[in-house]
């Protein structure tokens, strides 16, 4: 198994990690390699950008929602597949949990033992940017940045800055990209808008990787992610498959497309088949499935369209109301509502109705960050009393986000009501990874071969 792996950070978020890691990911490709990406952190986006480039899903590492154990397996797990690993840090370096380094990307590459790289946003400085890369490598004892890569320079400046930096603080600095508008990414509410909605992003991807090639030197980037050490061992464990092979269809388009890979994954190594779906184009629920996850997305970007689907609200409404077991999460909560308000509140579309409620944009992010569910009776997922990380990030609020679950903030007093809860469905705005608790995800298949054999025998009867 390759241990070599990389991950790049940066000060503070809008940095330039995902340009320059997207930029890294392409011209390795180019060359014939074999690179594997991941995130640090619970953001979604950001590894659809990885996946377009490397043909094959990114998946994320967030220390607080899975705990180190599932980290270390989803790292080796998937950094098996190829020659490289890099991985795409969150927010600022040092920036975790509340103000302290919990579960930030300096604690996952600690965690991890990986080599560090920080991207330094070089507009509108010059030696400045020596005390900058020395006091982010002093400020704490094992900080793991071996090297720094410059972002929007003019090649002139380089080598000068380039020369100052390294003799100022020891640290090699490993090329530059510079100011490239044209292959600029716009962002929304939620972050940069999704790899999907770019047309051109081939193209774009194409021309940061050449640029990568000629301006940063990818030969001592691998070498470095050559030299990371050995990965700890984990203790994570797969529950066994259920027999039977139940489908659960996934709702998957542009309204529908925040899902965790590793949690999919999971589910399929607990005995489901995955079959995908469009609540935007297809009629009906795929046949013979037996559940259904709602993931997170931009459902209110798309409400005329979903409500003017309504042979598939109709599937939906009918096998919720079934009993067919269900995960809603965050956009696939709010597709469930009576109504969902458009982002200028001038129109309320009518979705499935499960919710007989509306839901509607406040303008602000409500209940933001991460937090921990603890269940207070037993359901679809969770059993009274368990305890499972998650966070929340929305606009919009609901008449009734639920009270199946207590939500505490950690390092926080604060706390709220949230979530529906049934035998048979969790519906609610927080998002949670199934590695965090693999035991959801066997309940989750358990419970649609269960309701599976339900029908065939009252097909038979």
């Amino acid at each position: 198994m390759s241990q070599s792996r990389l991950l790049f950070c940066a000060p503070a978020s809008g940095g330039g990690k995902t340009t320059v890691t997207c930029a890294v990911l392409q011209a390795l490709v180019n060359r014939g390699l074999r690179p594997v990406s991941f995130k640090s952190g619970p953001d979604y986006i950001d590894p659809m950008f990885h996946s377009q480039v490397i043909g094959a899903t990114a998946r994320n590492l967030d220390l607080f929602l899975l705990g180190e154990a599932a980290v270390l397996h989803l790292l080796a797990e998937n950094g098996a597949k190829g020659d490289v690993a890099i991985i795409e840090g969150a927010m600022g370096y040092y920036d975790g949990i509340a103000m302290s380094s919990e579960a930030s990307a300096w604690d996952l590459a600690r965690t991890t033992r990986t080599p560090a790289v920080l991207v330094v946003d070089a507009r509108g400085r010059a030696r400045s940017a020596a005390p900058l890369v020395k006091g982010f490598c002093a400020f704490e004892q094992e900080s793991r940045i071996q090297g720094v890569v410059l972002d929007r320079i003019s090649p002139m400046l380089y080598p000068r800055l380039k020369e100052c930096i390294e003799q100022e603080t020891g640290v090699r600095v490993y090329g530059f990209l510079p100011e490239r508008p044209d292959c600029a990414v716009e962002s929304r509410h939620l972050g940069l808008v999704t790899a999907a909605e770019i047309s051109d992003l081939k193209e774009r991807l194409q021309r940061l990787a050449e640029q990568a090639e000629e301006s940063i030197d990818l030969d001592g980037l691998l070498a470095l992610a050559a030299s990371a050490e050995a990965l700890p061992e984990g203790s994570f464990s797969v529950p066994e498959p259920v027999p039977g092979k139940p489908r659960i269809a996934v709702a998957r388009d542009k309204a529908f497309c925040f899902y965790y890979a590793g949690g999919l994954k999971l589910l399929e190594q607990c005995g489901a088949e995955l079959v995908n779906f469009s609540p935007l184009e297809d009629e009906e629920l795929p046949e013979g499935c037996s559940g259904l996850y709602l993931g997170g997305g931009y459902p209110e970007l798309y409400g005329k369209e979903l409500a003017a689907n309504a042979s598939m609200l109709a599937a939906i409404r009918r096998a919720i109301r079934s009993g067919m077991p269900t995960v809603a999460e965050c956009g696939g909560f709010l597709y469930l509502h009576q109504t969902l308000g458009d982002a200028d509140g001038q129109h309320d579309w009518p979705l499935v109705g499960v919710i007989p409620e509306r839901a509607w944009n406040t303008g602000k992010l409500s209940r933001f960050g991460y937090v921990t569910l603890k269940a207070r009776f037993d359901s679809l997922l969770f059993r009274a009393g368990e305890e499972i990380p998650a966070h929340e990030f929305h606009y919009w609020e609901s008449g009734d986000p639920g009270a199946a679950f207590r939500a505490e903030k950690p390092q926080s007093s604060r706390g709220w009501d949230c979530g529906h809860a049934s035998p048979a469905l969790y519906a609610g705005f927080p998002h949670f990874h199934f590695c965090a608790k693999p035991e959801t995800a066997a309940r989750f298949v358990s419970a649609a071969r269960s309701f599976s054999w339900k029908k065939k025998n009252q097909k038979e009867l």
